[in-house]
């Protein structure tokens, strides 16, 4: 069985092309910006860290009511800005309006490529969940990277994205994240293969905690660079360094 699923892994996610992805193996991303007890994870404080330290930045995406690609985590507001709202119910105008406890406000995607203006390279990660529009925020995003020339890539647990920028913008550098513990959807081997195939990704950024894998590691000896999230450790940081080629990163995780 296994034989047969490395076969058809060299069909469905060949081997992408060094010169587009190379550059992924060639930093430390900072997990949602380079926060701490200050500088709350997503913000523009967090953002402005991470780009003085020439970190790459990771970033996670989802839509206001109004479809504007907003920079933020959670479905809900509770647990960053002390609110009952959902995201999606709240247009991009009263997002603007909101505060985290450092005083910052959540921002667009468009507002965080001008923070970063090519400095360092930006890993936006599409949220999903069941229902929701993917294609639309991949539309979104795309449009919002319109000439854009600093390194960038999108990714997402959900192998859609991956499959929609195949289809719709091939140029962009596409990712599937990837879990295997009782919290992810590709709990079993063949799941996490037939993600694989479907979403046909330049990347994979791999539950640390998960590795080593051997699917990552067929991957990567295939060529695919391998991303590893969180790193938040000396131990995670030693498991990054031996099994994948770059760490999305935080707290006692980066260098």
């Amino acid at each position: 069985m296994r034989s047969v699923l490395s076969r058809l892994d060299r069909v469905f996610a060949p081997s992408p092309d060094p010169a587009r992805v190379g550059w992924l193996r060639e930093w430390t991303y900072a997990h949602r910006g380079l926060h701490d007890g200050v500088r709350v994870e997503n913000s523009p404080a967090a953002f402005r860290a991470a780009v003085e330290a020439r970190l790459g930045i990771e970033c996670d995406i989802q839509r206001s009511s109004d479809d504007v690609p907003m920079v933020f985590h959670d479905w809900d507001f509770a647990r960053l800005l002390g609110r009952p709202d959902r995201g999606n119910e709240v247009p991009a105008q009263d997002w603007r309006q909101l505060r985290y406890a450092s005083g910052d406000a959540p921002i667009d995607l468009g507002e965080l490529l001008g923070i970063i203006d090519g400095r360092v390279p930006l890993l936006i990660e599409v949220k999903s969940k069941q229902h929701y529009d993917v294609a639309l925020t991949c539309r979104r995003v795309v449009d919002a990277l319109d000439g854009y020339a600093g390194l960038h890539a999108v990714m997402s647990f959900d192998p859609r994205v991956s499959r929609w920028l195949r289809r719709h913008s091939p140029a962009t550098v596409r990712g599937l994240v990837m879990r295997d513990d009782d919290k992810g959807h590709t709990q079993s081997n063949l799941a996490r293969h037939l993600a694989l195939w479907a979403a046909r990704p330049d990347f994979l950024a791999y539950h640390v905690q998960a590795l080593p894998s051997p699917m990552v590691a067929a991957a990567r000896a295939n060529g695919m660079p391998i991303l590893t999230w969180t790193v938040n450790s000396p131990e995670t940081r030693e498991r990054a360094m031996q099994y994948a080629d770059a760490p999305i990163a935080e707290g006692a995780g980066l260098p």
